[in-house]
C-alpha cells in the first residue's frame, strides 16, 4: 500500500528483555571492517586543507590565490578568499549529495553492501583522476567521483553498524564510522605535513593516497556479511537467521528475530518511503534527520577542518606551522571519539549532546575574543596568543568529537523504523553533504567579512542546537533499533504527535495505549 497508512505497525510491544546474545568476535570484525568507509570521508575532509594550502598545487591551478598568499600587505583574512578554490573543496559534497539520494533504493534492494562497494570503487576512481589531473576541468571530475563515493559510503556504512550492534552497546560500536572519520583526517594531515615537503608535486601524493581507505572500504564490502534486516527484508528469511546467530552468538534470537520479522513485513508493505517518511507518525524521526546533520555542520567543525592549514596561516603562522597545527587538531578529534565511543552507552546520547554543546560555545566565543582584540587584517598573532589559539581550537575540537561529531550520524542511524531506514539516512547524509557544501563553498568569504566575527556566527547555532536537544531530543540509550517507536511515544512533545501510531496485535494493546 503506497504511503502505507493502513499497513501493519511493524513491531508492536517491547520485548528487549528477551533478547539474547553476546558481543561476538565476528559482530566486532564486520563492524570494524565496515567502519573504515568513514576512513574516506575523513580523509578527504582532513586532505583538501592541507593540499590548498601547498604552494605547488595554488601555483598550477589557482596562480591568483598564490600571488595573493605571499602578498605581505594583503589582509589577511581575505588572502584565501576565491570562489574557485572554494569550489575545489565543496564540489565533492554537493556530487555525494545526489549519490545519497540515488543510494537509498540501492541500499534497501540489493543490501547495505551494495552501496558500500559502489562507494568504495567510485572513490578510487575519483582519487586516480585528482593525483593525476593536468588541469581543473580534471581535478573537478575526480572531486565528483570522491563525492559520489563519500554519498553512498556515508549512506550505507552507518545503517550496517546500527543493524549489526547488540543493542545495548549499538552506540559505542556505530561509533566506530566516527572514529574511522578522525582516524582518515588525522592520518590525511600527517601526510600532508610529509608532502608538503616534496614541491611542487607532493600534493598529487597526497590527493592519490585517498585510494587507500577506499581500497580497505571496497574489499569490506566484498567480504563482510549483510545483516540480517536487510536479507529479512528482501525475503531471505533463514539466511537472516543464520546470520543474526552468528552475530549474537546464540541460537536463542526468536524474540529479536520476531521484531525484524515484524518490521520487515511493514516496511514490504511500503512502496514509497520518501512518501512514508513524510506521514505524521514519522515526525520526529524527520525532524531529526534533517536538524541533527544541519547542526552537526553550524558548529563549524568542517571550517576549522578543511580550511584549518588556510585559518592558522591568515593567522600568521608559517606553512609548515599550520601544517603542524591541523595535525595536532586531528590527533584531538580523533582521541575524543574514542571518549564517546566509551561512555556513550553508559552516559547516553543526550549528555554527551549538551555537554559538548556547552564546551564548544565557549571554545568559539574565546578564539572571537582573542582575534577581535589582539588580531588585525595586516599584521600577525604574537607567539604566546597563537599557541593559545591553537589551544582553545583544539579544545573546541574536543569538545566535538565526543558529542556532536560521532552522534550527528549515530542517532539519526538508529532512530528509524525498517520501512523508513534507507530513506530517512539518505535524508540525514544528504542534509549533512548539502549544509558541508554550502559552509565548504562560503567560509572563506564569510571569514574575509566576519573577520573574528565568524566564531560567534558559530556559537550562536551551536546555543541553539544545544536547546534543541535539551527540549526535543529523548535518549535512545539501550533500546532495540527495532523498538525506538516507543521512545517517541513517551516524549513530552513528540507524543502529542505520535499518539496514534497503529498496533498490529491488540492483544498487546496496554491500558495507556487506550487512553491516549
Amino acid at each position: 500500500m503506497a504511503g502505507g497508512s493502513l499497513a501493519p505497525a511493524g513491531v508492536s510491544k517491547e520485548r528487549a528483555q528477551q533478547y539474547q546474545g553476546k558481543v561476538t568476535s565476528y559482530v566486532v570484525i564486520s563492524c570494524i571492517v565496515a567502519a573504515t568507509g568513514g576512513s574516506i570521508f575523513g580523509y578527504d575532509i582532513g586532505i583538501s586543507g592541507g593540499v590548498t594550502s601547498m604552494g605547488g598545487f595554488l601555483e598550477k591551478f589557482f596562480p591568483t590565490v598564490y600571488e595573493k598568499g605571499k602578498n605581505a600587505h594583503e589582509n589577511n583574512y581575505c588572502k584565501y578568499n576565491n570562489q574557485g578554490l572554494s569550489a575545489f573543496t565543496s564540489s565533492l559534497y554537493l556530487a555525494g549529495l545526489v549519490a545519497s539520494l540515488v543510494a537509498s533504493p540501492i541500499t534497501r534492494k540489493y543490501g547495505r553492501r551494495g552501496s558500500i562497494l559502489c562507494g568504495g570503487m567510485s572513490f578510487i576512481i575519483g582519487a586516480t583522476l585528482n593525483a593525476s589531473a593536468a588541469n581543473l576541468a580534471m581535478l573537478i571530475l575526480g572531486r565528483i567521483m570522491l563525492g559520489f563515493g563519500i554519498g553512498f559510503g556515508n549512506q550505507a556504512v552507518p545503517l550496517y553498524l546500527s543493524e549489526m550492534a547488540p543493542f545495548r552497546l549499538r552506540g559505542g560500536l556505530n561509533m566506530m564510522f566516527q572514529l574511522a572519520t578522525t582516524l582518515g583526517i588525522f592520518s590525511a594531515n600527517m601526510i600532508n605535513y610529509g608532502t608538503s615537503k616534496l614541491e611542487p608535486w607532493g600534493w598529487r601524493l597526497s590527493l592519490g593516497l585517498a585510494a587507500a581507505p577506499a581500497l580497505l572500504m571496497t574489499l569490506g564490502g566484498i567480504f563482510v556479511p549483510e545483516t540480517p534486516n536487510s536479507l529479512i527484508e528482501r525475503g531471505l528469511t533463514e539466511e537472516g537467521r543464520k546470520i543474526l546467530e552468528k552475530i549474537r552468538g546464540t541460537d536463542n534470537v526468536e524474540a529479536e528475530l520476531q521484531d525484524i520479522i515484524d518490521a520487515s513485513e511493514l516496511a514490504n508493505s511500503i512502496e514509497h518511503p520518501f512518501r512514508n517518511i513524510l506521514e505524521k507518525r514519522n515526525r520526529p524521526q524527520l525532524v531529526m534527520a534533517i536538524f541533527m546533520p544541519t547542526f552537526q555542520i553550524l558548529t563549524g567543525i568542517n571550517s576549522i577542518l578543511f580550511y584549518a592549514p588556510v585559518l592558522f596561516q591568515s593567522m600568521g603562522f608559517g606553512a609548515n606551522a599550520s601544517l603542524y597545527s591541523s595535525a595536532l587538531t586531528g590527533a584531538v578529534l580523533c582521541s575524543s571519539t574514542v571518549v564517546s565511543i566509551v561512555t556513550v552507552d553508559r552516559w547516553g546520547r543526550r549528555a554527551l549532546l549538551i555537554g559538548g554543546g556547552i564546551q564548544m560555545i565557549i571554545c568559539q566565543v574565546i578564539v572571537a575574543i582573542i582575534l577581535g582584540v589582539k588580531f588585525r587584517t595586516d599584521n600577525e598573532l604574537s607567539k604566546s596568543f597563537s599557541v593559545l589559539v591553537v589551544v582553545v581550537i583544539c579544545l573546541f575540537v574536543a569538545g566535538f568529537g565526543w558529542s556532536w561529531g560521532p552522534l550527528g550520524w549515530t542517532v539519526p542511524s538508529e532512530i528509524f523504523p525498517l520501512e523508513t531506514r534507507s530513506a530517512g539516512q539518505s535524508i540525514t547524509v544528504a542534509v549533512n553533504l548539502f549544509f558541508t557544501f554550502v559552509i565548504g563553498q562560503s567560509f572563506l568569504s564569510l571569514l574575509c567579512a566576519f573577520k573574528f566575527g565568524i566564531f560567534l556566527f558559530f556559537a550562536a547555532w551551536i546555543t541553539v542546537m544545544t536547546i534543541f536537544v535539551y527540549a526535543f531530543l529523548p535518549e535512545t540509550k539501550g533500546v532495540p533499533i527495532e523498538e525506538m517507536i516507543f521512545v517517541w511515544r513517551k516524549h513530552w512533545f513528540w507524543k502529542k504527535i505520535v499518539p496514534g501510531y497503529p498496533i498490529a496485535d491488540e492483544s498487546n494493546v496496554t491500558q495507556s495505549d487506550l487512553m491516549e
